[in-house]
């Protein structure tokens, strides 16, 4: 038996190497709302959906990959819509696909999923959780129209 019991997720954290670079990419890219600048403490805080998300300024601005992180990710849930419109709009805006899309059919977390990378090298995911199996199932370059 477990000796607490958490109520829930405060907020969790995202190491990032330039802030203003991270709150761009976080607040107009991404579209999470910006809730403000914790003080004089190099973090600000993103809600998405009901959770709150730190940036939180990294001592050493060491360029981060998914190998050096063992695939340490965070996860946002889209609707098929967003999560289609995200690919071309990460296409759009160079930003970095870490793998090729996922269409996971078994385990925890069913659906599409897209992991990319932030300009600090974190990795995260865009996952569309009504994606079942038999549906279409298109490349990263068939949505966005990539050669």
């Amino acid at each position: 038996m477990a000796e607490l019991k958490v109520d829930g997720v405060v907020h969790w954290s995202i190491p990032v190497n330039n802030l203003e670079e991270a709150e761009k990419f976080y607040g107009e890219l991404l579209g999470l709302e910006p809730k403000g600048r914790l003080g004089g403490s190099g973090m600000s805080c993103f809600k998405a959906g009901d959770h709150n998300i730190l940036l939180c300024v990294r001592n050493d601005a060491t360029v981060r990959t998914p190998q050096q992180d063992n695939r340490l990710h965070h996860a946002f849930m889209v609707s098929p819509e967003m999560w289609e419109r995200g690919c071309r709009v990460f296409h759009e805006n160079g930003v970095k696909i870490a793998e090729p899309i996922v269409y996971r059919e078994k385990g925890h977390f069913t659906g599409r999923e897209l992991y990319f990378l932030d300009p600090s090298g974190n990795m995260l995911e865009l996952c569309d959780p009504t994606w079942k199996p038999g549906m279409p199932a298109p490349t990263y370059e068939e949505i966005v129209g990539a050669n």
